[in-house]
């Protein structure tokens, strides 16, 4: 599917599902409500598949791997290399997410979508668009067309998902220099300052941070992205993998899969996808507020409220797997729990 096509084709929430999900919810042998946000998201959950009988047994989490040009200006710990080396880690099962989803009963997807070299591992899906963006302190992070094309392997990813049987997904990546990226973009999406939307991702020293923070003021004044148009703030300021991600939560809301949201970047992706169609709002699902300065402005602007808040910041997706299981706890309640009927139990009403 194009963007276009994969727009037109997201439908609203089911909201009989939803209704019905709560109903089962409410008779549930336990005091109303008292799950939480667990509860908000399978009726969530129930709402994107089309029916309360939720299941999320198969499931997946898409890790967008690309290379960003702006490391070139000193806003990162570690080198540009290091991105080749963990998407070749992520197919051989050997980094922090895929050491999580193997207990948590995830499939790990690494996508080459802009690794600066060319990467070799039987799991990964090669999608590249380009090797690695442009320093967008010098010029744009990548043309008009290469950010369409890099959204769209995001949506093509998302419809295979769907014809192999996935039930859920979940967003992450992998790239050094992608916290200045997703930075970039919170803060024209935002209309916030650099100094409000950056933080020190794995560990920057303050000059580097000083340094993230210039070049995201530099990249701004050079390019003038605009906040109405996604795409431009994207091919601008941001990156493929972001990119990437934004077409991963367009396709699961036109295919009716609901996606899992990780970290700062994967929200920044989200907070793009919903820019360009607010119908897939509740196609998503925020699995934790990760200790970026912006993580929060990003998810209270899109609405949604985290599973989980324990300062994770690790991205590839850990945070997503981590939210997964407790939906499997609270969908193991839900499906087999005893209800108010079967115990004999006077049902809880709501109290005023």
């Amino acid at each position: 599917m194009t963007i276009e096509q994969a727009i037109a084709a997201i439908r609203p929430a089911d909201s009989r599902a939803m209704h019905e999900a709560q109903r089962r919810l409410d008779g549930m042998a336990k005091p109303l409500g008292s799950l939480g946000l667990l509860e908000k998201a399978i009726i969530r959950l129930a709402g994107a598949q089309r029916t309360a009988d939720v299941h999320i047994e198969r499931r997946a989490v898409a890790v967008f791997c690309a290379d960003n040009g702006v490391v070139a200006q000193g806003v990162t710990q570690t080198g540009q290399e290091v991105t080749a080396i963990v998407t070749e880690n992520l197919s051989k099962g050997d980094t922090t997410v895929c050491r999580m989803a193997r207990r948590a009963d995830v499939d790990v997807i690494p996508v080459d979508i802009g690794v600066a070299r060319p990467v070799a591992g039987e799991n990964i899906v090669q999608r590249n668009v380009r090797r690695g963006t442009a320093d967008f302190t010098v010029e744009p992070a990548m043309t008009r067309e290469e950010c369409v094309r890099a959204v769209e392997v995001g949506i093509a990813l998302a419809e295979e998902c769907k014809a192999w049987g996935y039930e859920l997904l979940a967003a992450g990546e992998m790239g050094i220099g992608n916290t200045t990226t997703s930075a970039a973009v919170a803060a024209v999406l935002l209309e916030k300052t650099p100094e409000e939307v950056a933080g020190r991702g794995a560990g920057l020293s303050t000059k580097g941070l000083q340094n993230k923070v210039d070049s995201i003021k530099k990249a701004i004044f050079l390019h003038r992205p605009s906040k109405n148009d996604p795409l431009d703030v994207i091919e601008k300021v941001g990156g493929l993998d972001i990119a990437g991600m934004v077409g991963l939560h367009l396709g699961g809301a036109a295919c009716g899969l609901p996606v899992m949201l990780d970290g700062f970047i994967s929200a920044v992706a989200a907070l793009a996808a919903v820019r360009l169609c607010p119908g897939v709002q509740p196609y998503l699902l925020a699995s934790h507020v990760s200790a970026e300065p912006a993580a929060r402005l990003v998810l209270d602007t899109l609405g949604e409220k985290p599973l989980i808040c324990a300062g994770l910041r690790l991205g590839e997706g850990t945070g997503a797997v981590a939210g997964i299981t407790l939906l499997d706890l609270a969908l193991a309640a839900y499906r087999e729990m005893v209800s108010f009927a079967d115990t004999g139990i006077e049902a809880y009403t709501p109290q005023t």
